[in-house]
């Protein structure tokens, strides 16, 4: 029997501006999971878990870095560059035919700051460069005007409502899908 076949590493980038830092997660990130783990919504579409303490913190970190590890994908913390303090996550998950998805959180502390445009509009300049990648792809729920938003002034670009796209907790629920192409003017 031939051995298994298993994806390549990812080695994690750091991209940084004057503003925010995109990097792996480290431990002392646990208290922005934590403060995560309060919102409502953020536990039903990630892998952060609801109401989590200092342990459930550190083994979101953990599996942060075993996407890397197992060639899944790209999670890193959005960082503020004056202190490095991790307040949300990005990540990229690169798919088939030259398509990578991109999904991001910010603690509940720190938004209204422009820190999910500024966090984007790194990771997707990036990510755009990755070779194999030509169309960046995002999904919001149409209530979640902060993160919508966020997008499009990132550049991205609302193609429509996906009717029951998605399980968000017990439910289907509909998504806008936006996109951010190589030749886009952003």
């Amino acid at each position: 029997m031939p051995p298994a076949l298993h994806p390549p590493a990812l080695r994690l980038p750091r991209i940084a501006n004057d503003t925010l830092t995109l990097r792996a997660f480290e431990d002392r990130d646990a208290p922005a999971v934590m403060s995560a783990s309060t919102d409502p919504l953020i536990p039903l579409i990630t892998t952060v878990p609801p109401a989590c303490g200092l342990a459930g913190a550190l083994a979101f970190v953990g599996r942060q870095h075993e996407r890397a590890a197992t060639g899944t994908g790209y999670s890193l913390a959005i960082a503020l560059a004056r202190d490095d303090r991790a307040v949300g996550q990005i990540g990229l998950w690169p798919g088939q035919d030259g398509r990578a998805s991109v999904g991001y959180w910010v603690e509940p502390g720190s938004r209204g700051l422009g820190v999910a445009t500024g966090a984007l509009r790194l990771l997707s300049a990036w990510g755009l460069q990755l070779p194999g990648v030509e169309r960046l792809e995002l999904y919001v729920e149409p209530w979640n005007e902060g993160s919508w938003r966020a997008a499009e002034r990132a550049g991205y670009q609302r193609e429509g409502l996906l009717r029951s796209w998605q399980t968000v907790g017990d439910e289907r629920r509909d998504m806008l899908m936006y996109s951010l192409l190589p030749t886009d003017d952003v």
